[in-house]
């Protein structure tokens, strides 16, 4: 049993390695995305520090969008008030189902960009080759297949490595090669083990829901958006501030607008939680996209178990729940797939090399 466990966990990381290897990298740099844009687009991410004190309403700044790019609608919102990161609108084509987002100051509704491709700026081309291969939909599916394999691959190093915990902190660099990177590949994978499972699972969940999202939207017909999809009198800045009506200390983060029939509007946000991997969109009030009556409210702090699990992945997956260190540790031990890739290729070719049979003439040359 153990025997076969191994040669699965040989060829699982044969074929999964060159797809392992490009999300882990671009993983590691992901996990400081927010870091990165800030200091490769000062000028659309930060807030310039002569901005005013207060934002504008959200409907003076829908409205300039609108009124620079007629032909889109608003499809989400991202929400900011700390005064340092800049909003970003997510728009729409007409006639389309393309999607592009605009930076802008909302203290002052300044735009600060064209519209760009969700995937245009590097760290978001990154987010799509860590998310998808830049494949679409099919890498998706891939993207999903590679989780599995990690999945099992974490699992089986463990059940293959489990006795290695005695001996953890023993590397014997003075011996040969081969096993030096053996000790190494089972230190690496045994102490980067929870990391790593908790990577393949919540990236594989992602990956999976998005290929059921795929699937359901080829099996309907699509609907590309021609206008607003919602009563343009109702008052956006009125249902965000009736937000703690209903939930009282939401603080919207996200908003969500009605881009295909079935939506309505729906903010999420964060509310005072001393669970540290509830996440900045752990909370939802949705309103009636016609006459803005509230439909429904989730405050993740009364949700059941499912919900907040569900929303414990973005923390989880990033590992945005412990400042800097948890950035840290997610950073460095999301790389640790590269290494085990070396060294685990090394034993591999290692032990082929070995059980190659020996050629008579080198045999006789060997003294065997």
């Amino acid at each position: 049993m153990r025997k076969a466990l191994h040669k699965w966990h040989s060829y699982g990381a044969l074929i999964a390695m060159l797809p392992l290897f490009i999300i882990s990298v671009t993983g590691s740099i992901l996990v400081f995305k927010v870091e990165l844009d800030s200091w490769l687009m000062p000028e659309k991410m930060l807030v310039a520090e002569n901005s005013p004190a207060r934002r504008l309403p959200l409907d003076t700044l829908m409205a300039e969008v609108k009124k620079q790019y007629p032909g889109h609608e608003i499809g989400s919102w991202e929400i900011f008030n700390d005064h340092s990161r800049t909003d970003t609108a997510y728009i729409i084509e007409h006639g389309s189902n393309l999607w592009f987002k605009v930076y802008l100051n909302q203290y002052t509704g300044d735009l600060l960009s064209a519209p760009v491709g969700v995937s245009d700026d590097l760290t978001d081309w990154l987010l799509d080759l860590h998310y998808k291969l830049l494949l679409g939909g099919q890498g998706a599916f891939v993207g999903a297949v590679v989780a599995v394999i990690f999945l099992f691959l974490g699992i089986s190093g463990i059940i293959l490595y489990r006795n290695f915990w005695r001996h953890f902190f023993t590397l014997r660099y003075q011996k040969a090669l081969r096993i030096f990177f053996s000790d190494l590949h089972k230190m690496l994978g045994i102490a980067s083990s929870p990391v790593l499972l908790i990577l393949a699972f919540t990236g594989g969940y992602w990956n999976i829901a998005e290929v059921v999202h795929e699937v359901e939207h080829v099996i309907e017909e699509p609907h590309p958006i021609q206008g607003p999809l919602y009563n343009t009198s109702l008052s956006i800045q009125g249902l965000h501030d009736s937000n703690r009506q209903y939930i009282g200390d939401f603080t919207a983060t996200y908003l969500l607008m009605p881009y295909e029939p079935e939506l309505d509007i729906t903010f999420y946000g964060k509310v005072d939680s001393p669970n540290p991997l509830n996440s900045n969109y752990a909370s939802t009030i949705t309103y009636d996209k016609n006459t803005g009556a509230m439909l429904a409210a989730l405050d993740v702090r009364k949700a059941g178990n499912g919900h907040v699990v569900l929303d414990s992945f973005r923390k989880l997956h990033f590992g945005h729940f412990a400042g800097l260190t948890s950035k840290l540790i997610w950073c460095l031990l999301g790389l640790s797939p590269v290494l085990l890739a070396v060294t685990g290729l090394y034993l591999f070719a290692f032990r082929k090399r070995k059980k190659k049979p020996v050629s008579a003439p080198v045999a006789v040359k060997a003294g065997i």
